[in-house]
């Protein structure tokens, strides 16, 4: 079985705006910039199993079109933090998006793939198609 694993790009300790970044981060700020993704293949299928974690079905697009497989999301969130003793409101918003797309085998059916979201785990199977099998023509004597 291969396997191949595609990785989000890890943020440079040296860069001053990912170091600020993780400095303000409280959590609400956090998120997934770029899903890990997983790639597994068999002799049937092609398995690809994508983390979406704090997501919903509601939240994901798969599509695939000219023999590209594009997963993406798009969410936007407000936060808000009122205290009336102490006399703050805070306020955020956030808008979370990504798009990955892969290139098909050329041996895919396209129109057998599916795919299933639960917990936070994208699944999506790409059969593979029957082989075209050399047929055989019986020559007949006129």
């Amino acid at each position: 079985m291969n396997l191949i694993k595609y990785r989000p790009r890890t943020m440079d300790l040296f860069n001053w705006d990912s170091i600020l970044e993780r400095f303000f981060d409280d959590g609400f700020n956090s998120g997934v910039r770029v899903p890990a993704v997983d790639v597994q293949e068999n002799d049937k299928e092609y398995l690809m199993e994508v983390e979406l974690p704090g997501l919903t079905e509601k939240d994901i697009e798969v599509k695939i079109e000219n023999g590209i497989l594009t997963i993406s999301s798009k969410k936007e969130e407000s936060k808000e933090e009122k205290d009336k003793e102490k006399g703050y409101l805070r306020k955020e918003r956030r808008e979370f998006s990504f798009c990955r797309s892969f290139s098909l085998p050329e041996n895919t059916d396209v129109n057998k793939i599916s795919a299933t979201f639960k917990n936070g785990l994208l699944n999506v199977k790409i059969p593979k198609a029957p082989e075209a099998k050399p047929k055989m023509i019986e020559v007949k004597v006129k």
